[in-house]
């Protein structure tokens, strides 16, 4: 280890390393909030002014960090900054931003290559970079590492190079940040020792692979074995509505086999920002080994099918109600992804919204969680969330639960609403409720 990577460490082992994030999202920002928890200082980078000038005045945009834990982690030292020159005064960069799919849902590595590219003339001898985002297997040394190398920076000799990927689980209370083991692979074994000292102080439990290609294949191995069997439950739960069969109640009896079986349940269609997305970057890397992962992109398939399946359900009933979508008061509960969180990516929700107006529908939504329509690059809704009263729900034609918060006042809503499409298996099978 040359004398810029052992400084390196004394400074990680004696918590006087800074470090800097890149990008302040829903996995950026808790990091930051872990780190100087534990007494390390951070600079928090983002190209969004709105949310660097939200924290540096002590106001949070994520619902579950309240604005405490932001002027908590100030007082603790957090600066953030849209000014990437200081990349300069951090001794580790961990990069946090999206990987979405292009519009032929191929890998798109824009936000780390630009962030990559607004780093490296600020990068120097004895700087750790990380990289969190989900990627296709060999993005570490296929990308990162020959833009380093190119400005005479050698991971293992004076800088160092890992990937770990992020493991966040919004609305989950029982895993935060530091509470779920982080793997972590390393270029060299001196980056993977290095890697792991400065997580160290952040997570409870460390599990170190052999290289970033293997830990980036774990990432996609955790998401790709949900998404392959939501796929399952969902196809099973079209053939349970056509035989008149409750999957939710097939799946509860299932589960009581003590071996051999883990619930997965049905829903409208994936959303967040990892399972809808990560199967494809695996997908598009395997054909350059001239594989096909037909069983990925089968899932992958059904998944992508479930909005407008429950669209179908939507206009099927209202049929049978004397009614057509077009025209049609629609309201929509839940625009989140998954239940009683803010985070809207990649929503089943938003595109079932999307296809009622294609056909027709004034459609709107109610969500606690997300007071207006967020901001996103394919749809574009100038709505804000609809108070659930007695008088707003029966004053539509039909409502769409597509995320089932704990927050909705059910009894409320099945005692006063015409018609409900239920997505998610959360109300009682009564005259006025239909299971899509």
């Amino acid at each position: 280890m040359n004398e810029a990577l052992i400084s390196l460490q004394e400074r990680i082992n004696s918590r006087t390393a800074v470090v800097g994030i890149y990008g302040l999202g829903y996995v950026g920002l808790p990091l930051a909030l872990r780190f100087c928890e534990v007494g390390v200082k951070v600079i928090g980078f983002d190209i969004d002014t709105y949310k660097v000038d939200r924290l540096n005045a002590g106001q949070s945009y994520i619902e579950r960090l309240s604005p405490q834990h932001i002027e908590r982690a100030l007082a603790q030292g957090l600066e953030a900054t849209t000014d990437f020159a200081r990349t300069a005064e951090a001794d580790v960069l961990i990069i946090c931003v999206p990987t979405p799919l292009n519009s032929h849902r191929e890998p798109d590595l824009g936000f780390v290559i630009e962030t990559l590219t607004s780093i490296l003339p600020h990068f120097r001898p004895g700087q750790l970079l990380s990289l969190e985002s989900t990627t296709w297997p060999g993005t570490t040394d296929e990308v990162l590492a020959p833009r380093l190398i190119e400005r005479g920076f050698i991971p293992g000799g004076n800088c160092a190079l890992v990937f770990s990927p992020e493991r966040e689980d919004p609305g989950n209370p029982d895993y935060g940040t530091h509470d779920i083991p982080k793997v972590i692979g390393g270029m060299t074994p001196v980056c993977l020792e290095l890697g792991q000292a400065i997580y160290r102080h952040a997570i409870r439990t460390l599990v170190p692979v052999t290289s970033t290609r293997t830990a980036e294949m774990t990432k996609l191995l955790e998401n790709i074995h949900r998404a392959v069997n939501i796929g399952l439950v969902n196809e099973m739960k079209i053939v349970a509505d056509k035989m008149d069969i409750d999957i939710h109640e097939v799946i509860r009896a299932a589960a009581t086999k003590p071996f051999g079986f883990t619930p997965y349940h049905p829903g409208p269609g994936l959303g967040g920002h990892c399972i809808p997305i990560d199967p494809f970057y695996l997908t598009w890397k395997a054909k350059e080994y001239g594989i096909n992962t037909r069983f990925i992109e089968l899932a992958g398939e059904i998944n992508h099918y479930m909005p407008h399946w429950v669209v179908q359900k939507t206009a099927d009933a209202l049929n049978e109600h004397g009614k057509a979508v077009k025209g049609s008061r629609i309201l929509v509960l839940g625009l989140a992804y998954k239940k009683n969180i803010d985070d809207s990516r990649e929503s089943p929700a938003v595109e079932i919204m999307e296809l009622l107006h294609g056909k027709g529908a004034l459609v709107d939504y109610a969500d606690p969680h997300v007071p207006s329509f967020p901001k996103k690059r394919d749809y574009h809704f100038d709505l804000q969330s609809v108070e659930l009263n007695a008088d707003n729900i029966a004053s539509y034609d039909c409502l769409v639960l597509a995320t089932d918060h704990d927050s909705f006042d059910y009894e409320l809503i099945q005692s006063r609403a015409r018609l409900i499409i239920d997505t998610r298996g959360r109300l009682s099978r009564q005259n006025n409720v239909v299971p899509a």
